[in-house]
Parts: C-alpha cells; sequence; structure tokens
C-alpha cells in the first residue's frame, strides 16, 4: 500500500541531487558536496528527518582534503554498487537480471527517453538509476512522481540490500520512496550469487558491457541533453 503523501510542489533540483549522491564519488563530486546538501535543504521536498540521514552520507562522502581518505571512498562505492547485484544501479538488472529481456527493456526505454526530446550520451545505459532521475528532473512533479512509484519495487529492493550492508546510501533510496509516495521499509533481500558467475559481461543490450558505469578517471554518467519536451506515461519493462 502506497505511502500516502501531498507530495512536493516540486522536486527538481532534489532529483537531481539524489542522481549526483548515487553517482561516482570522484574529486569533482565531492569538492560540490556544501553546494548539494545546501540544494536539498533550499527546495525542501524531503522531510528534515530524511535530509538528516542525506546529512550524513555527505559527511561521510566529503574527504576533507585527505587523499587517502578520498580513495577508501571511491574504493566503497566501487565494492558497493559494481561488486553486488542486490545494490546494482542498473534497474533491469533486478527485474531481467542477464535474460535476453532485457535487451527489448532497454531499447524500449532509450525510446521513451527520445520521445521525451532526451538523448543519451555515449557510453550510458538507460536504466541506470542516475540517469532516470535525470529524467525525472526535467518532468513535472506529478509525472516524476508517476515514473519512480512504477520503479518503486525495484528501489525498495536496492534499499534493503544497503540497510543489510550498513550503508550510508540507503538515505538515497529512501529519499526516492519519499517521492514516489511509497514507506522506505525493508523487504527480504535474496542471496547473492558468486561474483564470477553474476558479474559476467552482458550480451542481452547489443554486446554491451558494464562500460556505461562510472569508475574512476570516467566521466559522470548524467549528461543527458534535452532537445525538446514531450511526457511519456509509462515505463516498458519496470515491472517484475
Amino acid at each position: 500500500m502506497a505511502y500516502l503523501h501531498p507530495g512536493p510542489l516540486k522536486m527538481t533540483t532534489t532529483l537531481r541531487v539524489l542522481a549526483h549522491l548515487l553517482s561516482y564519488p570522484g574529486a569533482e563530486l565531492r569538492a560540490h558536496l556544501p553546494e548539494l546538501r545546501s540544494a536539498l535543504h533550499d527546495e525542501r521536498a524531503l522531510t528534515f528527518g530524511r535530509l538528516a540521514e542525506l546529512d550524513v552520507l555527505i559527511e561521510r562522502l566529503s574527504d576533507r582534503g585527505q587523499s587517502r581518505r578520498a580513495l577508501d571512498i571511491e574504493a566503497d562505492y566501487v565494492e558497493l554498487f559494481d561488486r553486488g547485484r542486490g545494490t546494482a544501479l542498473h534497474l533491469f538488472e533486478h527485474v531481467h537480471g542477464d535474460s535476453r529481456d532485457r535487451g527489448p527493456a532497454m531499447v524500449d526505454l532509450v525510446k521513451t527517453y527520445e520521445q521525451a526530446g532526451l538523448f543519451l550520451a555515449p557510453g550510458e545505459l538507460p536504466d541506470h538509476l542516475t540517469v532516470l532521475l535525470e529524467y525525472a528532473s526535467t518532468q513535472p512533479p506529478g509525472q516524476a512522481r508517476a515514473l519512480l512509484g512504477e520503479f518503486a519495487h525495484i528501489l525498495q529492493r536496492i534499499f534493503s540490500a544497503l540497510l543489510e550492508r550498513r550503508s550510508a546510501h540507503a538515505s538515497v533510496l529512501a529519499a526516492l520512496l519519499d517521492l514516489a509516495g511509497e514507506k522506505a521499509q525493508a523487504v527480504p533481500v535474496p542471496p547473492e550469487p558468486e561474483v564470477d558467475e553474476s558479474w559476467e559481461e552482458p550480451l542481452a543490450f547489443g554486446g554491451c558491457s558494464t562500460q556505461g558505469q562510472a569508475g574512476p578517471g570516467q566521466p559522470q554518467p548524467i549528461q543527458i541533453v534535452k532537445r525538446a519536451a514531450a511526457a511519456p506515461q509509462h515505463f516498458p519493462g519496470a515491472s517484475a
């Protein structure tokens, strides 16, 4: 059952900040953490309690000029999001895995973006959560909220997996569930398969590999360019 509340009047900035907080925490992102925190508090799309949780995450991501601490932050991110299926930020990984159904779902998602005048940068995969959030931030609040609601069951799974790992990033998924009108609560998390078995290079999307994920020395994955305006009503491939 949905966690009913009226929802924020606006959430554009909040969605973009949350996307950045789920991106690879390189030096450029860490340098802008104070600005991201201020932007979250200024828009007030989230409750004070949720903002306080995000403040904890922002503090943990801050390296305070310590190079060794920065390396630990980056390594922790890779360990958290790149080496576990339960915490994967590629949404269709949680629905289709490496099955052949994932490819058509990705193609449909790209078409949905393009119908709204949004085009992915080279190397980006359309089902990465940061990309979806950037798209959602271009939509009116009601449509953005409905879009998050379509993926709420996947967000709940990632949230639960992050809770199980005691990661402060769980606060970002909880915030997204709040914006979707859902209550963030733990659900059973399937056991992780062996790393070698679960993270072989997938062939489901035209032979693409994990190249689209951000990593050390790579540009941040949020590079969608808006060229026109139109609002699709449904995202194919979101349901399990």
